[in-house]
């Protein structure tokens, strides 16, 4: 359905947007960093931010803005109606407490992937993960596995809108080159990520399928770079990710 220009509320847009402004890597932020991050003009920006403030989405100390626990009712909505953690959770904690890692779902949104559900056996990332946490889909290997689903020009578009940022001197930027691993991925039905989000984390990741065979969502283990190749890791941990496939494909929907 298309909706009319008139039928829209543009300062709920605009909101919406300088909340969307703040994750782990920028959870302090000036009302200049946060206009140049959403592309609106200063004075429009500070008074998103002062109502956000006011309002208890906020916090405030005179030069930085921080999102206050009061912007979880926002998502915490829509993760109790998915049915796919509720379903999941046990089987990620049956997994990491066999294998001894951290384990993770999640879904993509736009250029991010979103966790929906985590099983954390200790930390190896240097922000904390838990669902509703967002990282970049074009170097996690459940960012991989789910832009696999997508056709080529799909992924591509999507790449295209990314911030292709070098987070550590293993990261992958050529858009190319990205496609080309995402094009091995979707032959292989799963990714493999070598200190790209991170310096000392690896991961694998394989697509949760319906018994259908529709992709909802992606599944991974993390854990600490330990001196294995990364044939090792994934000779060592593909195969319980793909013991979860299989058993969640019966369950599903």
């Amino acid at each position: 359905m298309a909706v009319k220009e008139r039928d829209l509320m543009g300062g709920l847009a605009k909101g919406l947007k300088v909340i969307e402004a703040f994750s782990a890597e920028r959870p302090r932020l000036s009302i200049a960093e946060t206009a140049d991050i959403v592309g609106l003009d200063r004075a429009t920006t500070r008074r998103c931010l002062l109502t956000l403030w006011e309002l208890g989405y906020a916090a405030y100390d005179g030069k930085f803005f921080t999102v206050t626990p009061r912007v979880l009712r926002l998502g915490i909505g829509c993760l109790a109606s998915l049915p796919i953690p509720r379903i999941v959770q046990p089987y990620l904690d049956a997994l990491s407490e066999k294998i001894g890692q951290s384990s993770s779902v999640s879904i993509l949104d736009e250029t991010e992937i979103v966790y929906i559900a985590r099983a954390a056996q200790r930390r190896v990332m240097s922000i904390s993960l838990m669902p509703g946490s967002r990282l970049p889909a074009y170097c996690t290997s459940m960012g991989r596995v789910l832009l696999a689903v997508l056709s080529e020009d799909e992924a591509r578009s999507i790449l295209e809108k990314s911030a292709l940022v070098t987070r550590t001197e293993h990261t992958e930027t050529d858009i190319d080159r990205l496609l080309a691993d995402i094009k091995e991925t979707r032959v292989r039905g799963y990714a493999s990520i070598d200190q790209e989000v991170e310096l000392g984390l690896v991961s694998v990741a394989v697509p949760l399928k319906t018994a259908g065979g529709r992709v909802v969502a992606a599944a991974n283990i993390g854990m600490a770079a330990s001196g294995r190749s990364m044939k090792e890791v994934i000779d060592h941990y593909l195969p319980p990710l793909l013991e979860l496939q299989a058993e969640l494909r019966q369950t599903l929907v």
